[in-house]
């Protein structure tokens, strides 16, 4: 435990340009603090004292507003900067390395049993406001944009952006079609139906319009 914090408290001096001293860090980061009592939380879960471990990170969670169930799987050496709002699920995991930015969730889909938190692999980042959600696995220094909202398993060093999450990059270059996510945007699919149904009433308007001037 003791290690997996010094571990947390050098990711946050690595990460974090405003981080000053290690003793500061551990004193004053909401992350930190956070990570520390999931772990003690995690142990607790671990015994079979689980509705113990519930209380804990409750607990933790008034304190430092993040939320991290007691099972999720979190290595040492993970950043999670100011934190505010960041929810974790029950399943996930999540390896060493890893940025996580204020209101982030890595959550479900539904009431699916099973694995069903992703998986973020060692140097990924998520960004503020990002939502994972489901049992896949994000890459190796991945990149979720800010407000992005994932559905679909994304590949190492790839960047994703937008609602629903689409590929963009990956090692900074535009990914081959296979790479891509699905791109069907269902907003979108409904303002071209709204758009046609406009221009279809607009038609049968003007005939109607010109068939009363023909019969006057």
């Amino acid at each position: 435990m003791f290690k997996k914090l010094r571990a947390d408290i050098n990711a946050a001096k690595k990460f974090d340009p405003a981080a000053r001293n290690k003793f500061e860090i551990w004193l004053t980061y909401s992350g930190v603090k956070a990570l520390s009592w999931h772990r003690w939380a995690n142990f607790l879960y671990r015994i079979k004292l689980k509705t113990l471990a519930r209380l804990t990170s409750q607990y933790a969670k008034l304190l430092t507003g993040i939320e991290i169930h007691p099972a999720a799987k979190i290595a040492g050496g993970v950043f999670i900067d100011h934190g505010t709002g960041v929810v974790i699920g029950e399943t996930a995991e999540i390896e060493e390395d890893v940025v996580i930015y204020q209101g982030v969730t890595l959550g479900g889909t539904g009431k699916e049993k099973g694995k069903r938190h992703p998986t973020i692999k060692k140097g990924a980042m998520i960004s503020a406001g990002a939502k994972v959600l489901g049992g896949f696995t994000v890459g190796e220094y991945a990149k979720i944009g800010a407000g992005a909202v994932v559905l679909k398993e994304v590949p190492p060093y790839a960047t994703v952006v937008g609602v629903p999450g689409l590929v963009v990059r990956v090692n900074g270059e535009k990914p081959d079609i296979d790479l891509q996510q699905e791109k069907t945007d269902p907003v979108h699919q409904e303002i071209c139906h709204l758009r046609e149904m406009v221009f279809d009433l607009e038609k049968r308007l003007n005939e109607l319009t010109e068939k009363e001037k023909e019969e006057k």
